[in-house]
């Protein structure tokens, strides 16, 4: 089934609250996904010449000051770096291709979970409770945040075939549902350069969408591609720097709901998640119409709705 949870905050005064505001959307959705969960946080904004990386192990006791150290010695100069339970942060000028190099040369069994100036992506194997519990999620900021409980159909339990998935800076996806055509998408992504860390259908979807904005489209164009060239049942909620999006097939069958207030716009697969939220007697409430792009982005707050 899995559940699908996004909060997006217009009021910046609220940003010291986020993960507090969004703990019990999360953990209202444990229901239609109780075997994994992740979250991708929005904040802690690096300089335009560095960028951030998150890492993480299955190992409890990875030895994340050592691998840092071998990083400094190698790449040069002090890493800026802190540790939440069984992730690591790395922020660095050093870029992404030196880095994911080092990596793989040097650490095969670290999972590289995303990369970007805001993004920090950190899942789990297990119930949503404990993996928020695990990473103290109630304690986070930041500007907006999406996050995903799953219940897996079409692969593994596993860290890294848990939600969200990332193919590009600052980008990731989760995903309620199923593609029938991600395997013959997945050799077309390959041919024009992009590579895949897991079988998940979800992973696929991401990358399509970096492709296309790679290409030039901008995230509304990219998702009114997507329309067109995913074939099969989905909801997804995708996050960028600047915001987030959601989108559902045209024939809507996995459920979404939003709500839309002049502090945040909150998204989940459910209202129970979005009912224990600040001001939600008084917000704007609907259902995503069937094939249609939503989105809040960039500092305007503005929030832009498309069609097919």
């Amino acid at each position: 089934m899995c559940g699908i949870v996004g909060l997006y905050l217009k009021d910046p005064s609220l940003e010291p609250r986020l993960g507090e505001l969004f703990e019990p959307m999360l953990l209202a959705m444990a229901d239609r996904g109780p075997d994994s969960a992740g979250f991708a946080i929005y904040g802690d904004e690096v300089p335009s010449d560095q960028l951030k990386f998150t890492l993480q192990s299955a190992e409890p006791g990875y030895d994340w000051e050592g691998l840092v150290t071998a990083m400094e010695r190698d790449l040069g100069g002090q890493l800026d770096w802190f540790r939440n339970a069984t992730a690591v942060v790395i922020k660095t000028d050093s870029g992404e291709e030196r880095v994911r190099e080092w990596l793989a040369g040097n650490a095969p069994a670290v999972s590289l979970m995303s990369v970007g100036h805001s993004i920090e992506i950190l899942k789990g194997v297990g119930h949503p409770r404990l993996v928020a519990d695990r990473f103290s999620l109630s304690g986070m900021q930041g500007s907006h945040i999406i996050g995903h409980t799953r219940m897996a159909t079409e692969s593994a339990v596993s860290m890294e075939g848990s939600h969200p998935f990332t193919t590009g800076l600052d980008l990731c996806l989760v995903h309620n549902g199923s593609l029938s055509n991600h395997n013959r998408l997945r050799l077309e992504l390959e041919r024009q350069g992009m590579t895949f860390e897991t079988e998940n259908d979800s992973e696929v979807a991401a990358a399509y969408l970096t492709w296309k904005l790679r290409e030039g489209e901008t995230l509304t164009q990219a998702l009114e591609s997507a329309i067109q060239d995913l074939d099969g049942f989905y909801t997804f909620t995708i996050g960028t720097r600047d915001g987030f999006a959601v989108l559902r097939d045209p024939i809507a069958c996995k459920p979404a709901v939003l709500a839309e207030t002049d502090a945040y716009v909150a998204m989940a697969s459910e209202y129970r998640a979005l009912a224990r939220l600040p001001g939600i007697s008084g917000a704007r409430v609907w259902e995503p119409e069937p094939g249609r792009v939503y989105v809040w982005e960039n500092a305007q707050q503005a929030s832009e709705e498309t069609g097919t």
